[in-house]
């Protein structure tokens, strides 16, 4: 088992990449240049999981020598899939949509070890509940700037975390990567992190 020591984050997404540092890796990012649009035919989980899997191949074919991680996130509201806002305007929308109610937030994850070839990925799926937000809230929120570049309009991480009421399943899933999961199946690329390895031995 070979200790995990630094990845290439197929993703611009300050998020993601602070979320892997925590784990002790040095990250370094080259975004692919992937259409994140909707796809025909796709529904919101099936579309966070293509997305992540083309995100993945596209930077896996430059970075042949490194392990390449990927990953997207989509905000469900009864099958309809929210990504990023393309304007304020939009962002309005959609937190209006979201409004005292319950969505689900898929993120899916993809890592191709390029020495190998071998491949991990799953998604996952965490329900959310919003409260009623006020036009003056959603105003304000916008005003911010925090919704601009995520999916459904808003950061569980950041001020939007005052906009959720409840959440069932795994945050870290809502905030952009599944960090339990990417672990506890890296020894199937030969791979655990310092930590984990020294403690199993």
């Amino acid at each position: 088992m070979r200790e995990l020591l630094s990845i290439v984050l197929a993703s611009a997404s300050p998020r993601r990449r602070e979320l892997l540092t925590s784990l002790g890796l040095t990250v370094r990012v080259v975004p692919s240049d992937v259409d994140e649009g909707d796809r025909p035919g796709y529904g919101p989980r099936e579309l966070a999981a293509l997305h992540a899997g083309a995100k993945a191949d596209a930077v896996a074919r430059l970075e042949r020598d490194a392990l390449i991680v990927a990953a997207d996130t989509v905000v469900d509201v009864d099958g309809v899939a929210l990504g990023k806002p393309a304007d304020d305007t939009d962002a309005a929308r959609m937190l209006r949509i979201l409004s005292g109610r319950d969505h689900r937030v898929h993120t899916a994850y993809a890592a191709v070890d390029g020495p190998t070839g071998r491949r991990i990925g799953a998604t996952h799926s965490t329900l959310v509940r919003f409260a009623s937000l006020s036009s003056d809230v959603i105003e304000r929120y916008i005003a911010t700037g925090e919704p601009r570049d995520k999916a459904g309009a808003y950061g569980i991480q950041g001020r939007g975390a005052a906009l959720v009421e409840q959440i069932e399943g795994d945050f870290y899933t809502v905030m952009g990567f599944p960090l339990g999961d990417f672990v506890r199946r890296l020894p199937e690329l030969g791979y655990a992190l310092p930590a984990v390895a020294g403690a199993a031995r």
